[in-house]
C-alpha cells in the first residue's frame, strides 16, 4: 500500500482557510484581514499575493501565518499585529499604547486643514495625541505650521515620537507629557486646537467589540459616566490657550453633538459652533471659535 502524499498548501488555499476561520468567529473584515496578515507573514505587499496564488507554501511560511492567525483569533486588532496603520495617506507606527487611527478621524484633519488655510494659522495644538496621527498629518500637509502635541501617556508619546522622527518632522512638532494643557509652555497660545478625547460612556463600554474593549487603551477611550468628562474640561480650560478668534475642533461620538455643543455654548468665550458629519453621515466633529473680543 502506498502512503498518501502530504497535503499541499498553496497561498490560495491558505487565504481561503484564514478567511473562513475569521468569518466563523464573527470577524466582519475576514478576507481583508487574511490578506493583510498573509502579506505580512510573507514580507510582501498585499497586491503581491495575487501574483503567485498557486505557489506551494513552505513550512516556515505556514508557521508564520499560523502565529498571526492565533493573534487575530484573540481579536487583537490587525493594526497592532502589523505594527502600522494607514491614516490620511501616510503609514503610522501603532502599538497597544495608542488607539488605532480610524478613517472617521480623517474628517477632523480635513476640517482642521480648511481652518488653517482660511485663517493663515501658524501655531496648532493637538491634545490626547496618541500616535500623533492628527498632529503629524497637519504638520506634514502644511509645512508652515509649528505644532505642539500632548498626551498623558508616556508610552503613547514614545509612539508619537517614533512617527514624528520617521516623517522628518522633529523640528516642527514638539511633544509634551501631561494632562491636556498642563505640560505646555507658560504663555503658549494657538491659532487652532484639535483633540480626539476619550468619549466612550460607561453604558457604551460593555457594547464595544472585543477588538476595542480588550486591546485598545481604556485611558484613551473611556470618558466617564456620560462620555463627556473631557469635553467639560476642554470647554473650561481651552480659552486660556487660544488666540482671539482661534478655533477648536473636537472629535465626538455620533450621539454626542447636542451635549457637547451645550457645554461650549455655556462658556461665553466661545461662539459660532458648527457640527460636521463623517463619510458615514454621523455627527463626528464639533468646531467652536474663541470670541475675538
Amino acid at each position: 500500500m502506498t502512503s498518501q502524499a502530504p497535503e499541499t498548501w498553496t497561498l490560495r488555499k491558505a487565504l481561503a482557510w484564514m478567511s473562513a476561520d475569521f468569518r466563523q468567529r464573527g470577524i466582519e473584515s475576514a478576507r481583508l484581514d487574511a490578506e493583510l496578515l498573509a502579506a505580512h507573514a510573507l514580507g510582501c505587499e498585499r497586491i503581491g499575493l495575487y501574483m503567485d496564488l498557486d505557489r506551494p507554501l513552505n513550512e516556515g511560511e505556514r508557521e508564520g501565518m499560523r502565529s498571526l492567525v492565533q493573534r487575530r483569533r484573540r481579536f487583537e486588532p490587525v493594526a497592532y499585529i502589523l505594527g502600522r496603520r494607514e491614516f490620511y495617506g501616510r503609514s503610522f507606527q501603532v502599538s497597544s499604547a495608542v488607539l488605532v487611527p480610524r478613517p472617521d478621524t480623517e474628517t477632523l484633519v480635513e476640517k482642521a486643514l480648511e481652518w488653517i488655510d482660511a485663517h493663515a494659522c501658524r501655531r496648532v495644538l493637538d491634545l490626547c495625541t496618541g500616535s500623533g496621527a492628527i498632529a503629524l498629518s497637519l504638520a506634514a500637509e502644511r509645512p508652515e505650521l509649528q505644532v505642539d502635541a500632548s498626551d498623558l501617556s508616556a508610552a503613547a508619546l514614545a509612539v508619537a515620537r517614533a512617527n514624528r522622527d520617521a516623517l522628518g518632522l522633529s523640528e516642527r512638532v514638539r511633544l509634551y507629557e501631561g494632562d491636556l494643557c498642563a505640560a505646555l509652555p507658560e504663555g503658549a497660545r494657538y491659532d487652532l486646537i484639535t483633540c480626539n478625547p476619550p468619549y466612550i460612556s460607561d453604558a457604551e463600554w460593555p457594547t464595544l467589540p472585543p477588538d476595542v474593549a480588550e486591546h485598545e487603551p481604556a485611558l484613551a477611550l473611556r470618558g466617564g459616566a456620560e462620555g463627556l468628562d473631557f469635553y467639560r474640561r476642554l470647554a473650561q480650560e481651552l480659552p486660556a490657550f487660544m488666540e482671539a478668534g482661534a478655533g477648536v475642533l473636537l472629535e465626538i461620538g455620533w450621539k454626542q453633538a447636542q451635549a457637547v455643543r451645550a457645554l461650549f455654548e455655556a462658556n461665553a468665550a466661545f461662539e459660532a459652533l458648527h457640527c460636521f458629519a463623517d463619510l458615514g453621515g454621523n455627527d463626528r466633529v464639533i468646531r467652536a471659535n474663541r470670541r475675538a473680543g
